[in-house]
């Protein structure tokens, strides 16, 4: 079986482009720490981030049912606190 989680366009069991990660930068100064986190992670980790780093395009704002997913409760209905500080702990919905 594939181990998602170190594959482009994928979030755990959905597979396809929709579900890549991604990092998208408006200036310079943004895609410098993009690149700079990145490559310190990378370090870190000793594996290669597949999370693309791409200039920013024309944005599509997502259902509204999508909208705040964890803090509606997600796929199971238990909702998760996305206050900043917050230390709620995080939960798997994948």
């Amino acid at each position: 079986m594939q181990k998602h989680s170190l594959s482009l366009s994928c979030q755990g069991n959905d597979v396809g482009t929709q579900y890549r990660s991604g990092i998208y930068f408006y200036t310079p100064e943004q895609e410098k720490a993009a690149l700079e986190s990145r490559d310190k992670q990378q370090k870190i980790l000793n594996r290669n981030i597949v999370t693309e780093i791409l200039p920013a395009k024309k944005f599509y704002r997502a259902e509204e049912y999508h909208q705040q997913y964890l803090a509606k409760g997600g796929r199971f209905g238990f909702r998760q606190s996305t206050e900043k500080g917050c230390n709620d702990p995080i939960r798997c919905y994948g």
